[in-house]
């Protein structure tokens, strides 16, 4: 994993590149979630790519456990990803929910996430 650092509007923010799954499990959410925390940063920028799929199944309850140790830490997370054509309702409801917000997004470019912090 590479994380590249940007500083906008006095957010630190850590850009996650990696052709590997980061997180599998609520503990490597935990754990990735801790260590960037600890080195400052405010935001995580991520690929829905480096996510395994049953984050985006809700009733899995991985993206539940991930995004409480989010607000926990007082972390942002977007996760970037074509989220257009969504068949599940409960999924495409939750992004759509949560894009309201500054939490969590779920955009499409990294130049949208940027334009979100």
């Amino acid at each position: 994993m590479q994380i590249t650092t940007h500083t906008i509007r006095n957010t630190q923010v850590a850009e996650l590149s990696s052709e590997d799954v980061l997180i599998k499990t609520a503990e490597d959410g935990a754990q990735l979630l801790a260590d960037l925390y600890y080195q400052g940063f405010d935001l995580i920028i991520m690929q829905a790519k480096q996510l395994t799929e049953s984050f985006f199944d809700l009733k899995s309850g991985l993206a539940g456990e991930v995004l409480q140790k989010c607000s926990n830490f007082r972390i942002r997370l977007t996760i970037i990803g074509d989220f257009n054509n969504i068949t599940s309702k409960s999924l495409r409801d939750f992004t759509f929910e949560s894009n309201k917000g500054k939490s969590v997004n779920f955009v499409g470019s990294i130049g949208e996430a940027m334009e979100r912090v």
